[in-house]
């Protein structure tokens, strides 16, 4: 058949172009049976690859790599990155790629590792968690020319892919929640200040008590690094200035001031009400379980990299910007019940 084209042959066996092209080029990661049809096609056809493109295409690694900002410990005791990793694996395998975790914890492991994931046919693409305010590394990233995708809003790289859910919004939602309640001492435990995802979520509660016609109070406000022992320690500093309620920037940060707020001999909702971010499955179990904003974790990972497999498919421009959505979803930690 004259002119055959990768195209015409996925339509004939009814996968994608990529799939064909990977079974073309030998890859590994297509299934028996698939690869079975795609040659009997080819086979049936006389289809003869262009040798040009060939070469070109076997240059694909079909490796994608994702680069946290965390050490290996709080990789493994913060449960929102092995929940986000999840998302990402699972489309990973769906888009027939391997997935490379890079895990940047200081300056150092940003230096060695620079080099390596924008080695020139290394990696297909890229997956960045967003991490401080001028983080030099998304910079250099997007200097790169590979295919990238940040995951949160990048701080000021202004030509680059992300995802991201609207913090600003989000927060606003619960601490009107709070207010509506009757919670006249409203205390935030924020993330770090030098993150754009802190600054959004603070931003989101700022607003809300303005609307309000709050003053912000400095004395509730206490700062966090979305571990349970710095919400433990903030909420320790915070019971001073008798807060009534607590929005944590996190729910796992919500959780040890929890803690902090029972130990002092104080009830949760009675005494404090609670909400939390994330709604991980720990955000159930505590006793009360836990008022908190849904943000799709698991979806996060899958979209991101549905982002990604479309740059590296057909081209980094222009740059795409994917909002997911949030829910306030409410529990007991709030008191909402015990004051309708």
């Amino acid at each position: 058949m004259a002119g055959l084209t990768l195209e015409d042959i996925a339509r004939e066996v009814g996968v994608s172009r990529s799939t064909v092209s990977r079974v073309v080029n030998e890859h590994p990661n297509v299934r028996d049976d698939v690869r079975r049809r795609v040659l009997d096609v080819i086979q049936s056809t006389g289809y003869h690859p262009n040798a040009a493109a060939r070469t070109l295409a076997s240059q694909r690694s079909w490796m994608i790599g994702l680069v946290l900002p965390r050490s290996v410990s709080s990789f493994f005791t913060d449960p929102y990155f092995p929940h986000l990793t999840q998302g990402i694996a699972q489309a990973c395998n769906q888009h027939n790629y391997t997935l490379g975790l890079f895990l940047v914890g200081t300056q150092e492991d940003e230096e060695k590792i620079f080099p390596r994931v924008s080695r020139r046919g290394f990696l297909d693409g890229l997956l960045v968690q967003s991490g401080q305010i001028g983080d030099v590394l998304i910079d250099r990233l997007v200097g790169s020319n590979l295919p990238l995708v940040i995951l949160g809003r990048p701080a000021h790289a202004t030509n680059v892919s992300y995802i991201d859910v609207d913090n600003i919004a989000a927060v606003h939602s619960a601490v009107v929640h709070l207010i509506r309640l009757g919670y006249q001492r409203i205390a935030t435990i924020t993330g770090p200040t030098n993150s754009t995802v802190s600054l959004d979520r603070m931003e989101g509660f700022r607003q809300a008590l303005a609307e309000r016609g709050r003053a912000l109070d400095e004395s509730l406000v206490a700062e966090g690094d979305f571990s349970e022992a710095s919400g433990y320690h903030a909420m320790q500093k915070l019971l001073t200035a008798k807060p009534d309620a607590v929005f944590a920037a996190s729910d796992i940060m919500a959780i040890g001031a929890m803690r902090a707020v029972r130990e002092a001999g104080l009830r949760v909702p009675e005494d404090v009400a609670f909400v939390g971010f994330d709604d991980l499955p720990l955000a159930t179990p505590p006793d009360p379980p836990l008022t908190t904003i849904r943000q799709p974790v698991y979806q996060f990972g899958t979209s991101a990299m549905e982002v990604l497999t479309d740059l590296i498919e057909n081209g980094v421009q222009p740059a795409r910007r994917i909002m997911m959505v949030t829910e306030l979803i409410v529990r007991e930690s709030c008191g909402a019940s015990r004051r309708a």
